[in-house]
């Protein structure tokens, strides 16, 4: 798929959406129940080499560490 990158090497105040997840069904079950599901617009709020990403989903803000936010594929819209 072309055009796809993972969530923590998108910069702050960037906008993407959500194509797939790369891990286990548990890790996927637990981010459809933080609102993180395909097709979702995500906003980066802070994405530092160290650290947590910080999104924006649905009004709410969530921290995600570096190993997840690795898995999850987005694409800039």
């Amino acid at each position: 798929m072309y055009g796809l990158v993972p969530l923590a090497m998108v910069g702050p105040g960037v906008t993407v959406q959500l194509v797939e997840v790369r891990c286990g069904w548990g890790l996927v079950r637990r981010l459809a129940d933080l609102g993180l599901t395909h097709g979702v617009v995500i906003r980066v709020v802070n994405s530092q080499m160290r650290g947590p990403t910080i999104i924006d989903v649905r009004g709410s803000r969530l921290a995600l560490g570096r190993g997840m936010a690795q898995r999850i594929l987005v694409k800039e819209v």
